[in-house]
């Protein structure tokens, strides 16, 4: 390994096998945690995410959300670029988005106030590794010099690492939330 490159591919990589597994086994009810920590921040406009590959669902906490506010998915405009986030409620109209993952068939743009990212690996310091086109880092990069985002990661606990690579560009979580625990960092 030459570089932070290489480290966070072979993290990568070990972490897909891991998460692969966990969704494989995964309990009914994954997301119950994110649906408790979702309620304790209703009034805040929630981006959450449409599940992709073997990433834990997020839907059933998101349904409870919009059932008390807005919230929002990702939509990806293009590589380099930061998300934008378009208002989505259970059962509307959906597109195909890039890489798979569905959007809402019409564009209504919202700026978050909390965002759930789905992720490939964390660690207990708020580290998230995704999938290496840094979307999540330069959007939660960009809200945050607007103000206060909060950015907390979904995933399986089998997706947790000690030693997570992390580059200066790499936007820190504020919290975990996994099948079995909410993990607050700082």
């Amino acid at each position: 390994m030459t570089g932070p490159a290489d480290a966070k591919a072979a993290a990568r990589s070990a972490a897909l096998a891991r998460r692969e597994a966990a969704h494989a086994a995964a309990p009914e009810g994954a997301a119950d945690i994110l649906a408790q920590v979702l309620a304790a921040h209703a009034a805040r406009i929630v981006a959450g995410y449409m599940p992709i590959r073997t990433e834990i669902d997020p839907l059933p906490a998101m349904a409870a959300a919009a059932g008390r506010g807005t919230v929002c998915v990702p939509v990806v405009l293009g590589p380099g670029r930061p998300l934008k986030f378009s208002r989505w409620t259970p059962g509307c109209a959906l597109r195909e988005g890039a890489f798979g993952a569905r959007v809402p068939e019409t564009d209504d743009f919202v700026t978050p106030q909390l965002v759930v990212a789905p992720l490939v690996a964390f660690d207990r310091r708020g580290g998230r590794l995704g999938y290496g086109g840094g979307f999540y880092d330069r959007t939660l990069e960009r809200l945050r010099r607007g103000g206060a985002a909060v950015a907390i990661g979904f995933a399986y606990a089998a997706q947790e690492t000690d030693d997570l690579p992390q580059e200066d560009t790499d936007q820190p979580l504020d919290m975990v939330v996994t099948e079995r625990e909410a993990i607050r960092f700082g």
